[in-house]
């Protein structure tokens, strides 16, 4: 059998791929040696930069089955009915680390899923927590800064995550259920996925109905204590990618269940708390879950950086029968996900293979830029502009959502935050067992060290105010800390 032949990237055969052309037995390298000019300039060119957060991650592909009927609240075609199958790529990810950076740190997970459906392409770009550190987007590139690399140690700052956290108190329920069990998963089949946000479903009669999305795992959760992830960390950086890429090779195939909570449009202004706020949860007394499918990871990409890296995961993704919300953190990461991608991918990153549809046609009149390696006149080339009488695309007016029927005025709602800041972060302390409780007050403790007395005090009235109790586990911790 003939072997296959290393070509230039222009496929021109390459006659000698071991040493470079010379002048002589002892140089100089000749400029005409095209063949180490284009290795080195490839080699150069290796790297894109790397996801300003969720940079560390690990994906894979599968399948989304429908399992139960929930056609009188979304006409979206990939729940339309049961067994339908749907094509799938998730990637999990930390928020704060580096491309680098251990997967074993206390972090919350990023939890994000494309579904290639007929009607188009459905991102659900969430997190493995139900609620967020802010509810307005103003407040999210300062969050971030406190959980890079300070400009002047380029360390990680205690101090600059305690002290905006102290002075968001909104941000408290999030930090209670980072510094809890769940935010150490020991891998990423074992822990859920949330849409976090309240996303709208509106069905084939008009009908909007504000939704939230719960992606419950199959496999249980298991997580690690402080203790034990830096074990890990000092024998593999990689475990999540490890456990992942293990578990499907073997046939492991993880799987998770998806649920929703659907509340009737006019409900938003009955509700006493804004429905809007992802740094709050529905009551699921008020709200049960509703079953909907099940999500399976069941291929390992042959390539990690095609599939996986160059994976480009927007809010503003959505299908006919799937809409927004006026979650102000919603609105803005409509835009800026998908600029993000424009910047780190190029300006046509949706047609690269891991974002391009596979079962839906795309024809838009996008024009020219970086990595217009695709035609996308649909047969028409007269047609590059709209509107126009050269049997061009058209648009399609039986998708248009139906208007949003929610008052414009929900400042109501600002008057309930220093009940909503305080309340679900203290029921959910409640809810934890006495060991819970510790390991809670434990690594909290863990995490102020080295931070000053001014931004704890401060940090302490929060506490306080979700219960006492909380307050006083951490001052307890903090103290046996300090004295050891």
């Amino acid at each position: 059998m003939a072997k296959k032949i290393i070509t230039t990237t222009g496929g021109a055969n390459i006659p000698n791929n071991q040493k470079s052309l010379t002048a002589g037995p002892r140089g100089p390298v000749l400029m005409q040696d095209y063949q180490l000019l284009e290795k080195l300039a490839h080699q150069n060119r290796e790297r894109i930069p790397e996801r300003v957060v969720h940079a560390k991650g690990w994906g894979a592909m599968g399948t989304f089955t429908v399992t139960h009927d929930i056609t009188k609240y979304t006409r979206a075609k990939l729940f339309s009915e049961i067994g339908k199958q749907t094509p799938i790529l998730s990637r999990f990810s930390t928020v704060a680390g580096e491309a680098g950076a251990s997967d074993t740190e206390r972090d919350v997970r990023g939890f994000s899923v494309k579904f290639y459906t007929e009607e188009g392409n459905w991102d659900m770009v969430g997190n493995n927590t139900p609620v967020f550190f802010v509810r307005d987007a103003y407040k999210f590139p300062d969050f971030i800064h406190t959980q890079k690399r300070h400009p002047k140690t380029n360390l990680r700052s205690n101090e600059a995550q305690w002290d905006f956290w102290s002075l968001v108190p909104e941000s408290l329920h999030q930090v209670t259920i980072l510094m809890s069990d769940r935010g150490l998963p020991t891998t990423p089949m074992h822990m859920n996925g949330y849409g976090s946000h309240t996303f709208a479903f509106w069905n084939n009669d008009g009908e909007r109905f504000w939704v939230k999305f719960h992606f419950k795992t199959q496999q249980g959760h298991a997580h690690y204590t402080n203790t034990e992830a830096a074990t890990i960390t000092g024998q593999t950086r990689e475990k999540y990618q490890e456990e992942l890429f293990g578990a499907i090779e073997k046939g492991d195939f993880p799987k998770w269940t998806l649920k929703v909570q659907v509340m009737p449009e006019a409900d938003a202004e009955k509700v006493p708390y804004n429905p809007f706020d992802v740094t709050r949860v529905w009551p699921h007394a008020d709200y049960p879950l509703i079953e909907v499918g099940e999500l399976e990871l069941n291929e390992n990409p042959e390539n990690y950086f095609q599939y996986i890296e160059n994976a480009a995961y927007s809010p503003s993704n959505i299908v006919a029968g799937i809409g927004f919300s006026p979650d102000k953190m919603l609105q803005a990461r409509v835009f800026s996900y998908a600029d993000a991608h424009r910047y780190r991918l190029g300006t046509h990153y949706e047609a690269l293979p891991a974002n391009a549809p596979k079962n839906a046609t795309v024809q838009h009149y996008h024009k020219d830029g970086a990595m217009r390696f695709f035609q996308n006149d649909s047969g028409t080339p007269d047609a590059y502009y709209e509107p126009n009488s050269k049997d061009g695309p058209v648009e399609d007016p039986s998708v248009m959502e139906p208007p949003m029927k929610i008052s414009g005025d929900v400042s109501r709602y600002e008057d309930q935050d220093e009940v909503g800041n305080y309340q679900q972060p203290g029921d959910l302390f409640r809810l934890f067992n006495d060991e819970q409780k510790e390991r809670l007050f434990g690594n909290i403790a863990a995490a102020m060290e080295g931070v000053s007395q001014e931004v704890i005090d401060r940090q302490m009235v929060h506490f306080e105010k979700a219960d006492p109790a909380y307050a006083a586990g951490v001052k307890r911790h903090l103290k046996a800390t300090k004295n050891k």
